[in-house]
Order: C-alpha cells, then structure tokens, then sequence
C-alpha cells in the first residue's frame, strides 16, 4: 500500500483525515511512518525529550467498579484490598522516604472509587499535600473520579472541579478514556462512564483553566478504526479547547484480567500507534511513551518514532504490574537521562506544564 499522498500531506504540514490514519494502521511500512512521525516531532521540540521527577500514588484499590481489563481493583473486604490514610500519602512524598537527595516536582495521583470516602478526603488530602509540599504540582484524578466526586458530593461538574482546583489540584492525568466506542467500552468496562462524558468531564477541566491529557488503551478488543475513531475525538476537542498537553498511547497488559484470549501487544504495534498518533494528532504538543507500560526498551526506539516524552521517574506504580507490567517499578532521574541520551537525543527535565528545568546538552 503506497503512502505517498500522506506523505506528501505531512511534508506540506496539511492534517490527516481519519481514512488516512487507518491506512497507516495497516500500512506495514514502519520505516517511512516512523520517519514521518519523527519529522513531525523534530519539527514541534527539535531533539527534546521531556521527563519528570515524579511520584504515582495510588490511595486505594478498593473501587466500586470492577472493570474486566482492570488487574488493580479490590471490592471492599477483599484480599489485598487496601486504603491509604492521608498521613500514609505524606510519608510517601518525604524525599528521604523514597531514597531521593531531590525533591519530586510533580506527585501523580489515581486509584478506585472507594465506597465510604467523602469528598471531603479528597479536598484534605489535596490541601495537606500543599501545606506539605507547596513546591510539587498535584496532578491527580481522572475523568472517571471526577465524576464519581461530583455524585457524592451533589455538586455539579464545574464547582466539583472548582473546589479541587481550589484545594490544591494543578492539572488531570489523562486516565480513563481506554476506548471511546460504545460496543468496546459496554465489554471491556460497562460501569465506568461513556466516551461522551469522559470528553464532556475534560472540555470543563479546560474551560477552568486545569490542563489534562489523554490517553488511550489499546490491544484488547479494540479495531484500528477504533483507535482512529478515539483519536479523532480527542483532535477535535482539542481543537475547541487546547487543553491537552500530552497523548499517552496504553498497551494493554492482559495478566489478571477477565478480558481473555488477549496477549500482551506487539512492539511493532507499539510503535507503530505512538508514530500514528504523532502523525494524526498534530494539534498535541506532545506524545508520551509511557516507559512503564511499553518498558524501557520499547520507550526508548519510540522516542525515533514520534514520542517526545517519557513520563518520569514514577518511583511507585502499582496498576499496570498488577496486570503483568514487566518493567521496573521506578529509574532514576540517571537513568532517564541515559535512556535519552542514547537514543541520540537531548534530555529535558521539565515541570508539570513541559517548563524546562535542566537539560543536558
């Protein structure tokens, strides 16, 4: 299949159609998509890439849905099911807790729906993080919490977000979306909230000035139309807000899970959807390659296909290797740099709003 009319599209700056987005999912000439996608990310952030000192912590298991591809989840009582006190959320984030000489400047937060927390321990919780760490950017709650927060507390979305952003809140993770189409989304997930709502949640989240990214979970039960389909909502709210920062492409990891039949994705896959989502997604200043999710090594040759972003040092996850994630747990902030550098290209510690703080030339 011949990829010269895209091509040319890119080489001219003119934006994808979502026919040609798929053409390049079943395209198997990695090598001129992945030169494409490298073009288009040379010519956003040249040789950067971007990564974080960051913290993911997740306060419970213990989650009112129980999602088929989700290996994290615990119903309350359950075995291994477990709830963090705010106190145990602080301790986390003390540097000398964590091994750390520098201080984190960013702290990720996501975990269940826990039946018995008000919405009153999240607004603590975020204010005590504050009081604590005035210096670390609070990124936490996805889409999905959002809304669960805005039912317990009978407020409606935009003073639910209002009164996290007045607690502490600084910018949204992008979880949550895995797969937009409806059919997908009623099998892998048929408690969470629909597409519709998870792009309704985001658009309000910029309309208050909280900045988000997105993410997409693939290698399930999912098409290459329905990739394209998720990407192109994303491009079009985007489009009417420019409150994303980042698109972070998920493999699916299947051990755990009650989603059967799936093994884990292809590298070729993985890069192949990172490069695409450069390619079609031209109105997100960045693309991550989630190191966690991918590893290591699958991170590092995405950086040559499009990714700009690596995440950062993470330091605790604990969803993805509970469905099997074979990477570590957390690198340093050397081991980043190495990662980067190797792959010939220049190593940018950012902030949370992609600022730089350092960068090794």
């Amino acid at each position: 299949m011949s990829l010269k009319k895209i091509e040319t599209k890119v080489h001219s700056g003119t934006r994808l159609t979502p026919e040609d987005a798929l053409t390049l999912f079943e395209s198997d000439d990695i090598f001129t998509i992945g030169r494409l996608a490298h073009k288009i990310a040379y010519r956003k952030n040249r040789d950067r890439v971007y990564f974080v000192q960051n913290h993911h912590i997740n306060p419970t298991n213990i989650c009112v849905n129980r999602c088929k591809f989700c290996a994290f989840s615990r119903s309350k009582g359950e075995k291994g099911a477990y709830a963090l006190s705010i106190k145990d959320i602080l301790d986390k984030l003390r540097p000398h807790n964590s091994g750390l000489r520098i201080p984190y400047t960013e702290v990720h937060i996501v975990g269940g729906l826990h039946p018995d927390w008000p919405f009153e321990f999240y607004i603590e919780m975020l204010r005590e993080i504050k009081k604590s760490f005035p210096y670390i950017h609070i990124k936490a709650f996805t889409a999905v919490e959002i809304d669960y927060f805005s039912n317990i507390s009978c407020l409606n979305l935009t003073h639910t977000l209002k009164a996290l952003k007045n607690a502490g809140l600084d910018s949204i993770p992008g979880g949550g979306a895995e797969i937009f189409n409806k059919r997908v989304r009623q099998k892998i997930c048929p408690e969470k909230i629909d597409g519709k709502k998870w792009l309704h949640i985001m658009g309000t989240a910029h309309s208050v000035g909280i900045k988000s990214n997105a993410t997409m979970l693939y290698g399930h039960l999912e098409s290459y139309k329905h990739r394209v389909e998720h990407m192109l909502l994303l491009r079009q709210l985007q489009d009417r807000t420019g409150g994303f920062q980042a698109f972070i492409p998920l493999p699916f990891h299947p051990a755990n899970t009650r989603i059967n039949g799936r093994g884990y994705t292809s590298g070729i896959d993985d890069i192949k959807t990172i490069a695409i989502a450069r390619i079609f997604l031209d109105n997100f200043p960045h693309i991550k390659a989630y190191w966690i999710m991918l590893g290591e090594k699958i991170a590092q040759l995405a950086l040559m296909f499009g990714a700009d972003d690596l995440d950062g040092t993470v330091v605790e996850e604990k969803i993805t290797h509970s469905a099997g994630a074979l990477s570590e747990q957390a690198l340093s902030r050397t081991a980043l740099v190495n990662m980067i550098s190797k792959a010939g290209k220049i190593p940018v510690e950012r902030d949370s709003f992609y600022r730089p703080l350092k960068k090794w030339v």
